[in-house]
């Protein structure tokens, strides 16, 4: 029998894949780039492109800040992986991230009009990922920082805050936060309690979870203690890296040392964000008007339907349950309010107030099954994106 052509074969591949609609959809990619000026004739020529272009190069070279004024940079924001932490799939490499990052692009032009561009880089070593963002930074007026695995993410990050005058956001810490804490905010208010009323436990102390807690910190919580694969982090534990240390000193006063389980015993707060299990015996320990955020994906850590038999409110990060706590309630907002304003970082300040404008778009319309807006709220966007640019020029770093 005659070979099978390779070109042959990968064709009946890709019609494979096309019967799937998500295959479909990302045939050819989700983004393409489209020009804001006609280009009719050679009097469009010359002021587009040469010599025209001369004129706005050598006024950019006198006064740099110009950049802002007459080139996309300041509506830009670079989306940057190196494919070590995507979603649930863990280190699948820049390639495989890819889909992902235009995704993530797709969402902040559908829903904040901000262009992004996806950029998926082939290097884990954090010297070489901060040397790399450092030099394209130019081209940007922000950088999203996406799926980088942790505990590297925390030094990417605070490196490049450091080094770089544009804001720099890692969302699958922030924007998490940020929702988290605007949802949060309504269930206690729901329930007849202020935060500093709440004792919280978090299951998880990755990206995602360090921020989370950090964030409730900022925002007056009662008392937080978090959890990661060896149980309950405490100032006794010699298993801690610097994060975690950093916790340690931080969180849990109740002095819990044993399991996640052992610790939501009169609980008010369970956050999962670990991929673990929780039993429902663990959430029937919890105090009354428990609130349950079970949000790995795709598998809760617990199911919503049997959390419910015990907790007040219950939220997940799926869409098919209600109270999704999905980071584009967040991170369009916060780039958009940022680039308004020409800010120069994004400080702890300015995503509290962004929680606060989330959770403020619910407003008297709060219930068990309505603590957070849904993601096509159009009030969503425009709320956070005022609030982040008022909290901007309050903290003096807005340049505009």
């Amino acid at each position: 029998m005659a070979a099978t052509p390779a070109s042959a074969s990968a064709s009946a591949s890709a019609e494979t894949f096309d019967l799937d609609p998500a295959f479909a959809l990302h045939r050819g990619g989700k983004l393409e780039v489209r020009s804001t000026v006609p280009v009719r004739d050679a009097d469009d020529l010359a002021l587009a492109y040469t010599p025209g272009v001369a004129r706005v190069c050598t006024a950019i070279a006198d006064t740099p800040s110009l950049v802002n004024d007459y080139t996309w940079v300041s509506n830009v924001v670079a989306v940057v992986s190196d494919g070590t932490a995507v979603l649930g799939l863990g280190d699948i490499g820049p390639s495989a991230a890819m889909p992902v990052m235009e995704g993530k692009a797709l969402l902040f032009k559908e829903f904040a009009n901000v262009d992004a561009v996806p950029i998926c880089l082939d290097c884990t070593d954090v010297d070489a990922l901060v040397e790399t963002v450092v030099r394209l930074a130019p081209s940007f007026g922000g950088i999203n920082l996406e799926d980088i695995s942790a505990p590297r993410c925390f030094e990417v990050e605070d490196r490049l805050r450091d080094l770089l005058d544009i804001p720099v956001f890692h969302d699958d810490q922030h924007g998490t936060a940020i929702v988290v804490l605007a949802a949060l905010q309504n269930a206690a208010r729901l329930t007849g309690r202020s935060l500093g009323d709440l004792r919280a436990v978090v299951a998880g102390a990755g990206a995602s979870g360090v921020a989370v807690t950090r964030i409730l910190l900022e925002a007056g919580i009662g008392d937080i203690a978090v959890s990661d694969s060896k149980g309950m982090i405490h100032a006794g534990r010699e298993d801690l890296n610097p994060v975690k240390q950093a916790l340690a000193r931080d969180t849990n006063r109740a002095g819990h040392t044993g399991s996640t389980e052992e610790a939501l015993a009169g609980a008010d707060v369970f956050v999962g964000l670990s991929g673990s299990t929780v039993s429902e015996q663990a959430i029937a320990s919890m105090a009354a008007d428990a609130i349950v955020f079970a949000l790995s994906n795709p598998t809760p850590e617990v199911h919503p339907e049997v959390a419910a038999r015990h907790a007040r409110v219950v939220a997940t990060g799926r869409s098919d349950f209600p109270n999704q706590i999905n980071n584009v309630l967040a991170f369009p907002g916060v780039f958009r309010g940022a680039l308004d304003v020409r800010a120069s970082t994004i400080t702890e300040n300015m995503k509290v107030a962004a929680a606060n404008a989330l959770a403020a778009v619910v407003g008297d319309e709060v219930t068990a099954t309505y603590v957070i807006p849904s993601p096509f709220d159009d009030r969503v966007a425009p709320a956070v994106t005022a609030a982040v640019a008022a909290q901007a020029r309050a903290d003096g770093v807005a340049r505009a």
